[in-house]
């Protein structure tokens, strides 16, 4: 099993990769990358839950692509015209304003099957371990909400199978009645059970307690320092070094700010999750990654990361050695089906 800071570390830098990139060659090859890693890595029962990332890009591309193509009046090859009296739409349209819609549709499909992996294969609890303790009652609610959509789409798939056996059938609107009101029933019951396990558990029991001037204090000068070095980025370009220095100053203070909070936020951890050389591998594929994606490697043809159809259509290029980086995003497929587990 790969340590959710893995997981989280895999998602951003898909992010990252599908971001940095224009050229639809790359952006296919995340897609196909993320639904490997799906299949491979997700439990069948989730897979059934959430459409699959070639599924998105179905729906996707196709509407980015009509977005783009009936608002963008760009290109030189033209495939027919709508009357200019018509707002926003009237214009040509022409197959490079096409195109451009459809990588943009695969940059999204890619960048949501990332994070689709990993809300799929990370459990909430080990999600709501990564809150910091000074946010402790913001990760009680965020994980009460992740819970949320899951728990109802697994009650409404087994009201349905229930309705189904007793010869119910949808047909219409008024045929839902028996559905959604055991499906409303069902949430508030495990709405009551909830708060009763965790009135039970001693949650809220505790008055909140004023932070101390030595808490407030530098968080105010963290944040003020953060704002001011942000507006002298912008608008005063020749401070850019004091700028960062004030930036980074202000993100150190609010760290520490963070971090002195949560030392008074007791956590016990019933169950510890040791680091294992599969999660190395995985961080280690994720550099292959990003430095492929962010840094100038040497043999390396940067240029082909980016590719606009403008003005006349033409094919993307492809360099052989990006597309074996964006490969080590593959690693917690590799580690998966080649573990213990994977073997089983």
């Amino acid at each position: 099993m790969v340590d959710v800071r893995a997981w989280l570390l895999w998602a951003l830098t898909t992010l990252v990769a599908a971001s940095s990139t224009r050229n639809p060659l790359y952006v296919v090859l995340l897609l196909l990358i993320t639904t490997v890693v799906i299949v491979a890595c997700a439990p069948a029962r989730e897979r059934r839950m959430f459409p699959s990332p070639l599924r998105s890009a179905a729906v996707a591309v196709p509407l980015a692509a009509l977005f783009n193509g009936l608002t963008a009046h760009l290109g030189d090859t033209m495939l027919f015209r709508l009357p200019d009296w018509l707002p926003l739409l009237g214009g040509p349209v022409t197959l490079e304003a096409l195109v451009f819609g459809a990588t943009n549709g695969l940059t999204l499909t890619a960048i949501f099957g990332g994070f689709a992996v990993f809300n799929q294969v990370t459990p909430v609890h080990d999600l709501v371990r990564l809150t910091p303790r000074a946010f402790h009652e913001a990760g009680v609610v965020l994980s009460i909400a992740l819970t949320f959509i899951p728990q109802t789409t697994r009650s409404l798939a087994r009201i349905r199978e229930a309705q189904a056996v007793r010869g119910h059938r949808v047909r219409g609107p008024r045929d839902w009645l028996p559905i959604v009101v055991p499906l409303l029933v069902s949430g508030l019951e495990r709405s009551m059970g909830l708060a009763e396990a965790m009135v039970a558990r001693g949650y809220g029991a505790i008055s909140d307690r004023a932070q101390p001037l030595r808490v407030q204090g530098p968080l105010a000068l963290g944040l003020l320092a953060l704002l001011g070095g942000w507006l002298m980025w912008l608008f005063l370009p020749s401070w850019r070094g004091e700028a960062l220095g004030g930036m980074t100053v202000g993100t150190g203070l609010i760290a520490g700010v963070v971090w002195l909070a949560g030392r008074a936020v007791p956590r016990t951890a019933y169950r510890t999750h040791r680091w294992t050389a599969h999660d190395t591998l995985v961080v280690l594929g994720c550099g292959l990654t990003l430095a492929v994606a962010l840094l100038p490697l040497p043999l390396t043809d940067r240029a082909t990361l980016y590719y606009a159809p403008y003005p006349r259509l033409s094919l993307p290029a492809f360099d052989p050695l990006i597309g074996l980086g964006l490969l080590g995003l593959l690693t917690p497929a590799v580690v998966v089906t080649g573990g213990p587990a994977g073997r089983s």
